[in-house]
């Protein structure tokens, strides 16, 4: 079955969610990448964003103005870690319940997720203009003196995803475990693979 969070998004909704399960977003998803992180945490100001129950996107979308209104045209993922010395206090300080992002986070993040009950996802690298299509509408820009990449988009999203889950609210982390498991198996197999081309000087 498919499993669709809509926000807001409360604790008891990402109760069964483990690392590894995939999901999908229904409503408000707010871009927000290192300046926004930075301002919050090093700079003390206040976002101009509720993100209680939300979701924020690690994303430097491609938009056009069509009229009076925003279009996106492109929203794809920037890598997480680059926030990571900075997102348990973002998830202490504005309430988010949903980060998404590419590639994985560390222990800062395991500890917010677990302690203030949020995940981290990651949205599939290279769907940027697929992203796009899921967005139904960017609501409301703030913070534009920073540049497209930088704004904080507000867009209400329909159906956004796949999300594959990172870290749980439990602190499981997806890709930790997975280095692990590569790691256990990669002297077997790097082994194997010699057998048949020690030949090659």
């Amino acid at each position: 079955m498919k499993k669709v969070l809509t926000t807001p998004i409360k604790d008891e909704d990402l109760v069964d969610i483990k690392a590894g399960d995939v999901i999908y977003l229904n409503g408000t998803l707010v871009t927000c990448r290192d300046v926004c992180h930075r301002r919050l945490i090093e700079l003390k100001r206040e976002i101009p964003v509720d993100l209680r129950g939300k979701a924020i996107f690690h994303a430097g979308p491609i938009v056009k103005k069509n009229g009076d209104k925003w279009e996106m045209i492109s929203i794809g993922p920037t890598t997480s870690m680059r926030m990571e010395s900075f997102e348990k206090e973002f998830i202490e300080q504005t309430g988010v319940k949903l980060i998404v992002g590419k590639g994985g986070m560390g222990p800062n993040t395991e500890e917010g997720c677990k302690t203030h009950k949020a995940l981290h996802t990651i949205f599939p690298a290279g769907c940027a203009v697929l992203a796009a299509t899921q967005v139904e509408e960017i609501e409301e820009v703030h913070w534009t003196e920073l540049g497209m990449p930088e704004s904080l988009w507000v867009c209400r999203v329909k159906d956004f995803g796949p999300l594959i889950v990172s870290i749980d609210t439990h602190g499981n982390n997806l890709i930790e475990t997975n280095k692990k498991l590569f790691a256990d198996k990669r002297d077997a197999i790097v082994d194997e693979i010699c057998e048949h081309v020690h030949y090659i000087k």
